[in-house]
């Protein structure tokens, strides 16, 4: 069919309601969605009197941070003071002195440190430069970006119920 004068009306007045172009072709009857997009820009019609999606927002807000659940304490018999035994402390992360390192971008070496020392947009970044151990850092700096691996706790009939629960 083609696109007589009552038909281009009523297309722009179902335009104006806000209509989607596959409303509009189904309603019009004998086009389709893509005729509909082609007749609205020939006709210029831009403006829609309420948009087909609401319009989503730029900012969101960051949520609040989750609290961490403490797990309950087992319950123990009083003992007295002077056998109680202090928790182990873990052992404290070592941090290697930053002073401006001996090595920049250009004189970096395969077997060289690559800790990196200082602002990388200031003129004062440079690298370690010390001798390599294993890795792409000396053993200084190897100790401080490796951390050991934090022991599993053992999961508990709580745990396991908790979980049965999710699938249930």
């Amino acid at each position: 069919m083609g696109w007589t004068d009552e038909r281009v009306e009523m297309l722009k007045k179902l335009w104006q309601d806000g209509l989607s172009a596959s409303q509009i072709a189904k309603q019009l009857g004998g086009v389709t969605r893509n005729a509909v997009i082609g007749k609205v820009h020939r006709l210029g019609l831009s403006g829609r009197a309420a948009p087909s999606k609401p319009a989503r927002p730029v900012f969101k807000a960051p949520r609040p941070a989750r609290p961490v659940a403490q797990p309950a304490a087992p319950r123990r018999i009083a003992e007295p003071a002077a056998l109680t035994l202090a928790p182990p402390l873990p052992a404290p992360v070592r941090y290697v002195d930053e002073a401006p390192g001996s090595a920049t971008v250009l004189t970096l070496g395969a077997h060289m440190c690559k800790w990196p020392i200082g602002d990388p947009s200031s003129d004062g970044f440079t690298f370690c430069g010390r001798r390599q151990s294993d890795g792409p850092y000396c053993v200084e700096h190897a100790r401080v970006a490796y951390q050991p691996a934090q022991a599993k706790k053992k999961s508990g009939a709580n745990d396991l119920a908790r979980s049965l629960r999710r699938y249930i």
